[in-house]
């Protein structure tokens, strides 16, 4: 299958892209500069606003404009960007450097976990940002923002297993209304003070950070926060392409995204007192209302997108080996990528829950925020050098100049965010350690399986060769065997011929190979040999965003040489309990904990798609 993008036209695309891609950075504005400036932060000073904004229209500039919109949304991989896509870009490159790419691949899974880390603050922070707007129109409703957020954050959980088909049509134009309305505000402060516009020159940036190294540093960690989100115009390239995400970025999200932050220098300029909450401070009395309930509209598109991101990392994880099976739910019957995984929905909410209670405030939340981030811009910066240098094939020099620059931006930013790890940046980094150590360990464990089983395995030829010399009684009908290695006798075959004493008329010895690239067509779907006696060993190839559909694939191949009735097929599988030893492998307590993966991981029969109906398991021991 190859990808599917809407035919729809630029304008509808462009529209999508704002919804999706540019909900989680459109909604920074909420909480970034009253953070810059919070108390203990950056005093405020006429020529700290001056610098601090210098600082971030460039940091929009150089990290958003010129590295995600330029070049990372040239490193596509078939036309599907995310970090994934960049993992199997990069690994693919250094394919002749085992070593190198051995890792390429830790580091890109760390990035892909510590995304689960960031997928739980973003909502939290921009729903907690949204509704803060009540301290501000009615300040004794401020004891009323957890609880409401609460209710928003669980209804949003809540609404998951419905999918977003029916509600998502609205994603782009909200996201547009909420683009304009901010652009209007921050418009009509800055006409209020037009010299804030000389902030754009970076002489501003220069002297702040030559005058103020100190103050510098600890802006940094916080400036950063105005370019959080970026890394969805390239997770996002595959839905809408690039064209709609670089319109839609210099079109409207950019200039909305300057004009709101200088009018928020504007305002603090005439009006320092009012640094408590800057945004909201911006809108008249009348408008504050409307204006938090937009806000709050825009924060729940924003976590919906994140959402629906872990939701698709999820799903391409499993298929690249690295996540047990979850029970997935397809959402859509149009759109194959529109996916629900209950295990992972629900332990966002439960972490996101935990950190509202537990910070109280988007200023909190905004402390633990950034260094997550920053080591996934970082990690994406490494592997675009990889990719321009290995698999474009560019000139050292060319190579390090292209990524150099961001690379010394990115640590510049990672480093300042480091302090921040006591005041909370812990929370997201535990997140993403736990499930780097899941991910790590259920990689190695399956490993460490698909060892045990080759160095026990009958060899497939020789085996059926020695059953045909006196051959079991044959009945009608497809038996089809999933065996996890090519040219191995499948322990469901051996239970089946001892306990039933039967072999079928057809028999297919089935191997799912999922690969590293987001697509394989049909046309490169399977690959057949025939075993002779009514024997064939079939290979079917899935890419990492494919839907692995195994009776769609055999029924492509049903004119090989034999035939398939779907009434009378019958697929066996092996489910193996896997026992943890002590010895050679991992340490005892990853064994015990890959066991526990291996045993709640949903069946296979569901993953691959088998009716089941027609399916047959047998169990096995397997010691690790």
């Amino acid at each position: 299958m190859t990808p599917h993008r809407p035919s729809s036209g630029l304008a509808v695309l462009t529209l999508g892209a704002l919804g999706v891609v540019y909900g989680d950075i459109g909604t920074s504005p909420l909480y970034t500069v009253k953070q810059i400036f919070a108390p203990g932060h950056v005093p405020l000073t006429p020529d700290n606003i001056f610098g601090v904004l210098s600082m971030m229209f460039w940091s929009i500039t150089v990290i958003v404009s010129l590295k995600y919109v330029m070049l990372i949304l040239r490193a596509d991989n078939n036309g599907e960007g995310g970090l994934i896509a960049m993992l199997a870009l990069a690994s693919q490159a250094v394919k002749e450097r085992p070593v190198l790419r051995r890792r390429l691949l830790a580091l890109g899974i760390f990035g892909t976990s510590i995304f689960f880390g960031d997928g739980v603050i973003t909502p939290a922070v921009s729903v907690l940002g949204a509704i803060e707007g009540l301290e501000v129109a009615t300040p004794g409703l401020t004891h009323y923002i957890v609880p409401l957020s609460l209710v928003v954050l669980t209804v949003l959980f809540l609404m998951q297993r419905h999918g977003t088909g029916g509600i998502g049509k609205f994603f782009g134009p909200v996201t547009a209304l909420w683009f304009v309305v901010i652009a209007v505000m921050g418009f009509v402060h800055i006409a209020r003070y037009p010299s804030v516009l000389g902030a754009l020159s970076p002489h501003h940036a220069l002297i702040f950070m030559w005058r103020q190294p100190g103050i510098t540093f600890i802006a940094l960690g916080f400036i950063v926060l105005c370019v959080t989100g970026a890394e969805a115009l390239y997770a996002d390239m595959g839905h809408f392409g690039k064209r709609p995400i670089r319109l839609a970025w210099f079109g409207l999200v950019m200039p909305a995204l300057v004009l709101n932050y200088f009018g928020q220098g504007a305002l603090l300029l005439l009006n320092p007192e009012k640094v408590g909450n800057p945004f909201f401070e911006m809108a008249p009395a009348w408008a504050l209302y409307p204006l938090i309930g937009l806000a709050t509209c825009a924060a729940v598109i924003a976590s919906q997108a994140l959402i629906s991101a872990a939701f698709s990392i999820t799903k391409q994880a499993i298929q690249l080996g690295y996540m047990p099976r979850l029970r997935i739910e397809h959402t859509s019957v149009k759109d194959i990528g529109q996916v629900y995984v209950p295990f992972v929905n629900w332990s966002l909410f439960i972490c996101i829950v935990g950190a509202v209670l537990g910070f109280e405030s988007s200023g909190r939340l905004a402390s633990a925020y950034g260094i997550t981030v920053t080591i996934d811009m970082l990690i994406t910066t490494i592997m675009t050098f990889f990719v321009v240098r290995y698999g474009w094939k560019l000139p050292w020099a060319l190579c390090i100049a292209a990524t150099g620059y961001f690379f010394l931006v990115d640590v510049s930013y990672f480093v300042a965010n480091i302090v921040k790890v006591v005041e909370g940046g812990w929370f997201p980094l535990v997140i993403g350690a736990a499930v780097f150590t899941l991910m790590m360990t259920w990689k190695q464990g399956r490993h460490l399986m698909a060892d045990r089983l080759r160095d026990d395995a009958i060899d497939l030829k020789s085996f059926l060769e020695a059953v045909f010399v006196s051959p079991p009684t044959r009945v009608a009908g497809t038996a089809v065997f999933l065996v996890s290695e090519q040219g191995i006798t499948p322990n469901a075959l051996l239970h089946n011929l001892k306990h039933n004493k039967v072999l079928h008329e057809t028999n297919l010895f089935v191997t799912v190979k999922n690969h590293e690239v987001p697509w394989i067509g049909f046309d490169k779907r399977s690959e057949i040999e025939s075993l002779g006696h009514g024997c064939w060993q079939v290979t079917l190839h899935f890419g990492f965003k494919n839907e692995p559909d195994v009776p769609e694939a055999l029924a492509l191949i049903r004119n090989r040489g034999f035939h398939i009735n779907d009434m009378e097929t019958s697929y066996f599988l092996s489910r193996d309990i896997v026992v943890p030893t002590i010895g050679s492998g991992m340490a005892t307590w990853r064994e015990k904990l890959f066991a526990g993966m291996h045993l709640n991981a949903a069946g296979a029969a569901d993953f691959l798609s088998l009716p089941t109906n027609r399916v047959v398991e047998l169990g096995s021991k397997l010691e690790i």
